[in-house]
């Protein structure tokens, strides 16, 4: 049995003190998946979150699984260790070993970054460089 697609305008997440449709959660996400490919994300690095609320973290997990990389929650220091990336906020830097490699949600360039890129749904020639340094 298919699931059925949900509305566009329909809530798709609820925290704090905001709502987050599922339009804006897609493209949310893409903003960021557009932000993990140039730091030089690829399918199948391991993107760690660290440290970030639940709407960060779901955009996050949504923007990771979007370039074909995976999504890792961090239980232990051995998961930053294993991680090619990372996503985090201001209360997670002190687990960051590599700043070149972690992207900062709440710092200043990043959200200039983050606010500026562009919302529209990723196309196959953003996703082609990540696919060859996969390969």
């Amino acid at each position: 049995m298919c699931k059925p697609v949900e509305s566009p305008a329909a809530i798709a997440m609820t925290a704090a003190d905001c709502e987050l449709s599922y339009a804006e959660l897609d493209r949310w996400s893409n903003r960021l998946a557009r932000m993990l490919l140039r730091l030089g994300a690829h399918p199948g690095a391991r993107i760690a979150i660290a440290e970030t609320p639940q709407l960060e973290a779901a955009v996050s997990r949504l923007a990771i699984t979007k370039i074909g990389a995976i999504p890792v929650p961090l239980t232990t220091e051995t998961t930053v260790a294993r991680a090619d990336f990372g996503v985090t906020t201001k209360d997670g830097r002190e687990l960051i070993t590599d700043p070149s490699r972690w992207l900062v949600l709440d710092d200043r360039s990043t959200l200039v970054q983050y606010l500026t890129g562009s919302d529209a749904p990723l196309t196959a020639a953003e996703l082609q460089p990540a696919r060859e340094v996969a390969a």
